[in-house]
């Protein structure tokens, strides 16, 4: 099917703006090299998502992209990010708003040397439970995609094996600071495994229950 391509209202503006910041964040806080990773979210039915091969700081209003959700590029004369599978496949199986992919080096690194990030810190809970490691598969596949949603089950944050991270959130904030947690959830566990003759402790599933409980109730509420 041709591409129908039209202008952006209102609120895709917005969002394209929200999406390059935060993809321009990944960078300065050092979360993503050159081109690698890529950010999304959703305005309506249509996904805002970063395209592939531009540097993030180059990235003006008029390059707009934007795709439905079958992939249709609707916005923007730019090609999509290679890893648009995946994106998509978060937005049809979630209520996800908001989508951060990066090839974090700590989570990384992680992702080459276990199939579940050990449970080191509660903030796991934060993000479903136990981080699981997705199969590695080619990356831009329908089949990284499909092992992605299954290390995602029940989940808003799964590593890559051999690849790299990717989270889902309700907002660009949230998919953001998942990532950071992450990623630094995974430089903890790398950095008390390295120490020679002691072994990191662990929290139990039950311990992981009550912060899963507790974390339902952090922050403001008014």
């Amino acid at each position: 099917m041709a591409e129908q391509l039209r202008d952006a209202n209102e609120e895709e503006a917005r969002v394209w703006e929200e999406v390059v910041a935060t993809a321009r964040r990944t960078v300065a806080d050092g979360l993503v090299v050159g081109t690698s990773g890529n950010v999304s979210a959703r305005a309506g039915e249509v996904v805002l998502v970063t395209p592939s091969g531009v540097p993030y700081d180059r990235l003006a209003p008029e390059d707009i992209t934007g795709v439905d959700l079958d992939g249709r590029r609707v916005l923007g004369s730019l090609v999509p990010t290679s890893e648009l599978p995946m994106h998509l496949s978060v937005y049809r199986t979630t209520d996800a708003r908001a989508v951060v992919h990066t090839h974090a080096v700590h989570a990384t690194a992680v992702s080459l040397l276990v199939t579940e990030l050990p449970p080191v810190h509660y903030m796991a809970a934060a993000l479903g439970g136990p981080v699981r490691v997705a199969r590695y598969a080619a990356y831009g596949t329908d089949e990284l995609a499909e092992n992605m949603l299954r290390a995602l089950d029940c989940r808003s944050g799964c590593l890559l094996q051999n690849h790299g991270m990717i989270t889902h959130g309700a907002t660009l904030d949230q998919a953001y600071d998942r990532t950071a947690q992450l990623e630094w959830m995974c430089r903890l566990w790398l950095t008390a495994s390295a120490v020679p003759g002691l072994t990191p402790s662990l929290l139990t599933e039950a311990q992981m229950a009550e912060a899963g409980t507790r974390l339902k109730g952090y922050g403001q509420r008014g």
